[in-house]
């Protein structure tokens, strides 16, 4: 059993919680976040390196100490996390870099990062005794969702933008939820107002991927911040890139690394850079106008090739604002044009097939090395956070179709010479 967890307390007003209460969102209504709060002194006692050492990393729940739910009996899970931290050895010849490393949370069960939130949310939600679960999402928190509460056997409501591509439609609808798509995106997210109105009018677990509905789902992303420096040998990397929609793996990543500062296992911290697209930046324009953390204006009209990251208000930016102020870390926004970039060097220099919003990390690395903010002996570390065959509407408006051709070998190299550029001579 985990004793470990102490209180949660509202980001906002400061109201505290025990986990005994069930609580899901601060009952004084200010959509405040509820930070979980752990009794890091009682930790220290024995959680330390050789500790964590000692267990194998088969998947996120190696750190169970420091996650909710409170009985090991409650963990649902499909052996999320673990993911490997790729060097990236041609990619850094390319970029002229000396320590490049890529996260790559494409490895997941559901083919992207949410399967760590989601698993614990699902594992709270059994443990608070709910079998139905409420979601807004762009597509991949909820297909992560359903997954595992298909496990569990939990029904699932998923409200998804417009937009959302059918590859993750398809996957929840084989998952079995109940999905329904939502227009009207703006300045206020359609999908939240559903999520909402539907939880509170029937009484569901809110499980969406943003803190304000769902503080445990947080919990989960942080432990892509303890397997790097696992990875790293307990180093710390100079730089780490995180792409950000409503900032809620920003906040779990600096949570992770505030963690293990705070138990000693690491003496300093990564600097974080948040990356947005042109199409979607508010968290961005926030920092960098240094707008109240409470008070982030939402984005008019999002519109991007990164449908992931389109959440017009960064519902945890404030806490992603604090995790950069902490870091010393720095924001930009990147064009799509360079997101479609990024993602081709991932696939075609490490074989790594990423979404728009799993590259746009990197997009931003791009961008900051040719801003001069990357020096090029740091080591770097970007989050590839969901995988291509999310969004393959996308990738054929990007890379286009295959030729066609009859079975002739004329035939073929006409079409290598006019659609690849390749001259076939014959040995």
């Amino acid at each position: 059993m985990s004793k470990y967890i102490t209180y949660l307390k509202c980001s906002r007003c400061s109201r505290t919680y025990t986990y005994d209460e069930k609580p899901l969102l601060c009952l004084n209504g200010d959509l405040g976040r509820l930070d979980i709060y752990y009794d890091l002194e009682a930790l220290k006692e024995f959680y330390n390196r050789e500790y964590v050492s000692s267990k194998p990393l088969l998947s996120q729940w190696k750190y169970f100490d420091l996650l909710p739910p409170r009985h090991e009996f409650n963990i649902v899970t499909l052996n999320e996390g673990a993911t490997p931290l790729v060097k990236a050895v041609r990619l850094s010849e390319k970029l002229g870099l000396k320590n490049l490393w890529l996260k790559d949370e494409t490895r997941n069960p559901t083919a992207s990062y949410k399967d760590r939130g989601m698993s614990v949310s699902v594992s709270v939600a059994k443990e608070f005794g709910f079998n139905k679960l409420v979601t807004a999402s762009s597509g991949n928190a909820a297909a992560a969702l359903a997954a595992y509460a298909a496990r569990a056997g939990m029904e699932v409501y998923a409200f998804v933008i417009e937009q959302a591509g059918y590859g993750k439609i398809a996957q929840l609808l084989f998952y079995g939820a109940k999905v329904v798509k939502v227009r009207g995106l703006g300045k206020e997210d359609p999908t939240v107002k559903m999520m909402r109105l539907t939880y509170e009018r029937f009484g569901f677990f809110p499980s969406p991927s943003f803190g304000p509905f769902n503080p445990y789902q947080i919990e989960g992303s942080k432990t892509i911040s303890y397997e790097v420096i696992e990875q790293l040998g307990w180093n710390v990397p100079e730089w780490v890139f995180v792409p950000v929609g409503a900032a809620s793996l920003l906040t779990g990543v600096w949570k992770g690394f505030e963690d293990y500062y705070s138990l000693g296992l690491i003496n300093e911290k990564p600097r974080l850079f948040a990356v947005q697209s042109t199409g979607n930046p508010p968290f961005v324009r926030a920092f960098k106008e240094g707008q109240d953390p409470f008070n982030i204006r939402p984005w008019d009209k999002p519109h991007t090739i990164a449908w992931g990251l389109e959440d017009p208000y960064p519902w945890d930016g404030d806490a992603g604002l604090q995790a950069l102020k902490s870091t010393r870390g720095h924001a930009d926004e990147v064009p799509d044009s360079l997101i479609i970039e990024a993602m081709k060097l991932l696939a075609r220099y490490e074989g790594i097939f990423a979404e728009p919003s799993g590259a746009a990390s990197l997009a931003g690395l791009l961008k900051a090395i040719d801003d001069g903010i990357i020096d090029k002996s740091d080591e770097v570390v970007v989050l590839v956070t969901g995988h291509g065959l999310k969004d393959p509407d996308v990738v054929k408006e990007v890379v286009g179709d295959a030729p066609l051709i009859n079975p002739d070998l004329r035939e073929l190299t006409d079409v290598m010479l006019k659609h690849y550029g390749v001259k076939l001579n014959s040995s």
